[in-house]
């Protein structure tokens, strides 16, 4: 059985001068505050917008432990 795959994805970097693309990009992750982490499923749409806002973000990858 193939166990989906989640990603912790930290706010490493302040938004504090970013265009306001990023900085929408990055509150529709979930992230409020910087330091903070969020445990997504790994999904298209969700690798996407991490590839637009990479230089802010820490993004682990690991298997879900829930079946």
């Amino acid at each position: 059985m193939i166990m989906p795959k989640t990603l912790r994805i930290t706010l490493r970097k302040s938004m504090i001068g970013r265009p306001g693309k990023h900085r929408r990009v990055v509150h529709s992750l979930g992230l409020r505050k910087l330091n903070k982490t969020v445990v997504l499923k790994d999904t298209p749409t969700v690798r996407g917008m991490i590839r637009k806002v990479s230089h802010m973000l820490e993004v682990e990858e690991k298997a879900d432990e829930t079946q």
